[in-house]
């Protein structure tokens, strides 16, 4: 079981690293939308989301990887 949760850590860390890539990319193009309330939705997923959806995910994979939930 430790060793599933340890490589579950890799797939956390790599599904953090894709949802930012994504998000980001999805927020560019939302931000050189025309209209004004996709440009907003746009800079507040950029600013505020990616960065605390990203880091929990990074974070939890890499506490998983270092085995840190062991007890």
């Amino acid at each position: 079981m430790d060793a599933i949760k340890k490589y579950l850590g890799i797939v956390w860390i790599l599904l953090g690293v894709y949802a930012g890539y994504d998000r980001i990319t999805d927020s560019l193009t939302k931000i050189a939308s025309d209209k004004l309330e996709d440009r907003v939705f746009g800079w507040v997923v950029l600013c505020v989301l990616v960065p605390i959806v990203v880091g929990g995910l990074i974070l939890f994979g890499t506490y998983a990887w270092q085995e840190e939930y062991d007890e």
